[in-house]
């Protein structure tokens, strides 16, 4: 599946939606993304990845330069990600730097 990344940003809320195979050759588009929603302020960074296949080590520093450009303000969530995606991201302790979420939750990332 071809990789996709979609950026929407609302009321300071910045949700990019990444969808196919984060490897290499498409993490400058994410990056690039990442950069677009630094650029606006946000307040948090909302990364759905429930339809994310494949994340490669690239994806994951791809997710570390995320976490730097936004800065220590800025929370970063992650929302759906399956088990192939999930658990290098365990492995490699950046879920202490990220809140992890199953789902979407208006009521906790809105707030």
């Amino acid at each position: 599946m071809a990789f996709d990344a979609k950026l929407e940003i609302a009321n300071g809320i910045g949700k990019i939606t990444l969808s196919g195979e984060l490897d290499a050759s498409v993490a400058g588009d994410f990056r690039t993304k990442i950069e677009e929603a630094a650029a606006q302020k946000v307040s948090k960074l909302v990364l759905i990845l429930d339809a994310l296949e494949y994340m490669s080590s690239a994806g994951l520093r791809t997710l570390v330069f995320a976490k730097q450009k936004m800065g220590q303000g800025v929370k970063i969530y992650v929302v759906g990600a399956t088990e192939a995606v999930s658990e290098p991201i365990k492995q490699t302790g950046f879920h202490y730097s990220v809140i992890m979420m199953d789902t979407y939750d208006p009521g906790v990332i809105e707030a």
